[in-house]
């Protein structure tokens, strides 16, 4: 028997970096491996990124491991924001331990869309060139590639630095776009109904309607988070402004809070949908646009057997549910599809979903498909490619990623809405304070400052850090070392809070507070109401069964619950065991989501 030669562990370290090589689809072994690997990643980012790299540092977000063949690249989709500098990062967190925090009044949340998008500042959005047939594939490419430089050239010359906020950069993503826009016969442009002027950028609006000569769908999707008369001020400021908008309340949740982890466990796997949320409403809007061009008798047959088959319980049977047909479109199909300007063609209506990350999308098209077609997920940019799904032989949807306008927004408000990804903040803590200043954070949370003696009562000055170790204390978010509160996972987990709608904080549109009286007695608040699900009598007696069933319905939090903050997919389980809703304001119910319940957290 040949004598075992001796393995060091530096061999043994360079035999499993081969091996995660192979892994990730790069072939090889070695220092010379590595090399190229790195090599071919760092020529792969030049050929995608299509961003002004000379003029503008850039972020790429949420990273994904390589397909083993190679065929597919994961990443070429992912988000490209604006990097900061660490020097404004340090500033912002030196601030929030700081600063002392201060309700904001509640005439301060209305905002105007003039705010977001001002018109002298040519908040625009990349158009695609003009192209024939005659053009070759590279050709095209380098055309498109050229334009978006120009664009993104213009604007910052239009916008000094830090003025702009977050917004995308990545070409691939707004391509996806163009192509969606020229499919498509009506456009569905989703957004949440708790800040939807940030998520309506007016420059796409005109486009659509003006050069595209096609109607836009506005959906304000999540109206069970906002209180009715808010909904109805949102709707009606957007029909004012945008005379051409068709505009549809949209909810995924009617009249369904969380009440134990169990359901909401459900509604995960569900895809976060309900059929009684609003498709129908949808269904109307096109046959009002459509004037009878199209057949739609076989979609809202379709919504009605998917309410049947539903069920009670929420649950879909395994057998007589219709299937959907859906494609997968080639680079390039969709580069080489022409631009045309038939509607309805072969007398199929196509809808294009158009709209920001974490506004719901996915679960507005799993709504209307019938079923869990799209993963649901509050991580911005987690739908990555474009997709075709047939409802019926005459309705076509056509899914888009989520895109980031540009905007004068504020920075800290784009975080809370969920526009960026809470997993990848560098500083979430002036985030934490942004929210707190806008919502009764004392009442909800239930916390105790961090340097309240013990059985004192004495009123304490809150900042942003106090408010990020106070939760990690209430939570039990601990450092690993050192076993510190855990402040940066408070932060986030605080943020995901704000985004899931549990720690609600929704804008107001101009004068809302000042004519409040005048929405809530208007004569279409009932219609909203119903759609929402609950009625205030309802809510008043759910509250009171809650209060007794509170005890036997809640489950002690085990170790996974405590970590699913932490799964930015939203997949796993939520991190609260209970979440009921006790606010009313003169008769009308509240949000259902935004208020921790009494044994929360224990």
């Amino acid at each position: 028997m040949p004598r075992r030669k001796p393995f060091s562990n530096k061999q043994k370290k360079k035999q499993l970096q081969v091996k995660r090589e192979r892994k990730r689809g790069d072939p090889g072994s070695g220092q010379s491996s590595r090399n190229a690997s790195v090599e071919r990643g760092v020529r792969r980012d030049r050929q995608s990124d299509t961003s002004d790299s000379e003029t503008t540092d850039v972020r790429r977000i949420n990273q994904q491991p390589g397909t083993r063949d190679g065929r597919y690249d994961p990443n070429r989709f992912r988000l490209h924001f604006e990097k900061e500098s660490k020097d404004e990062v340090e500033k912002r967190k030196k601030m929030a331990q700081e600063t002392i925090l201060q309700p904001v009044p509640e005439r301060d949340l209305e905002m105007d869309i003039n705010q977001v998008y001002p018109e002298e500042l040519g908040l625009d959005f990349p158009r695609r060139p003009s192209w024939h047939y005659g053009m070759q594939r590279e050709e095209l490419l380098r055309k498109e590639e050229r334009s978006f430089r120009e664009f993104l050239e213009t604007l910052h010359s239009r916008n000094p630095p830090g003025t702009l906020s977050h917004f995308e950069h990545n070409l691939e993503t707004w391509r996806q776009l163009w192509r969606v826009l020229e499919m498509s016969d009506v456009i569905l442009l989703i957004v949440d109904i708790r800040h939807p002027v940030l998520q309506f950028p007016p420059a796409l609006y005109h486009y659509i309607t003006g050069p595209l000569k096609k109607q836009v769908v506005l959906v304000l999707n999540k109206v069970d988070l906002c209180p009715a008369p808010l909904v109805l001020a949102w709707k009606h400021y957007m029909t004012k402004h945008f005379p051409h908008l068709h505009c549809v309340c949209f909810t995924s949740h009617p009249g369904q809070p969380y009440s134990t982890l169990l359901q909401k466990k459900r509604m995960r796997r569900k895809g976060g949908w309900s059929q009684a949320g609003g498709p129908i409403h949808i269904m109307r809007a096109c046959q009002e646009i459509t004037a009878g061009k199209v057949d739609l008798s076989s979609w809202e047959s379709k919504i009605q057997k998917d309410a049947v088959a539903m069920g009670t319980e929420g649950d879909w049977p395994d057998d007589g549910v219709e299937t959907v047909l859906m494609e997968h479109h080639s680079d390039v199909a969709m580069e080489m599809n022409s631009p045309t300007q038939e509607l309805y063609k072969d007398g199929v209506l196509t809808l294009g979903c158009i709209g920001f990350p974490n506004v719901g999308k996915s679960s507005v098209l799993n709504s209307l498909v019938g079923r869990k077609v799209v993963s649901v997920s509050r991580t911005p940019g987690h739908t990555k490619y474009f997709q075709t799904y047939y409802l019926t032989p005459t309705v076509k949807l056509c899914d888009c990623p989520g895109l980031v306008f540009p905007s004068r927004v504020n920075k800290q408000l784009q975080i809370v809405a969920g526009i960026y990804p809470v997993s990848q903040l560098q500083e979430p803590y002036s985030s934490v304070g942004f929210l707190c200043e806008r919502t009764p954070f004392l009442s909800v949370l239930k916390l105790t400052h961090p340097e309240q003696s013990p059985g004192t009562r004495q009123a304490q000055d809150w900042t942003a850090w106090d408010v990020c170790e106070a939760w990690a204390e209430r939570r039990g978010y601990k450092t690993a070392k050192a076993a510190r509160n855990d402040v940066y996972r408070a932060a986030n987990s605080l943020l995901r809070l704000a985004i899931d709608g549990r720690l609600c904080m929704s804008l107001r549109p101009p004068g809302y507070v000042q004519n409040r009286d005048q929405w809530e007695s208007h004569p279409e608040l009932a219609e909203i109401v119903a759609l929402q699900g609950r009625r205030a009598e309802e809510e008043e007696e759910s509250s009171e069964r809650d209060e007794e069933e509170g005890e036997s319905s809640s489950e002690p939090e085990d170790e996974d619950d405590r970590d699913a903050d932490d799964d930015e997919d939203g997949d796993g389980d939520d991190e609260d065991e209970s979440v009921r809703s006790d606010k009313k304001s003169k008769g009308f119910t509240l949000n259902m989501f935004g208020v921790l319940g009494e044994n929360e957290c224990e």
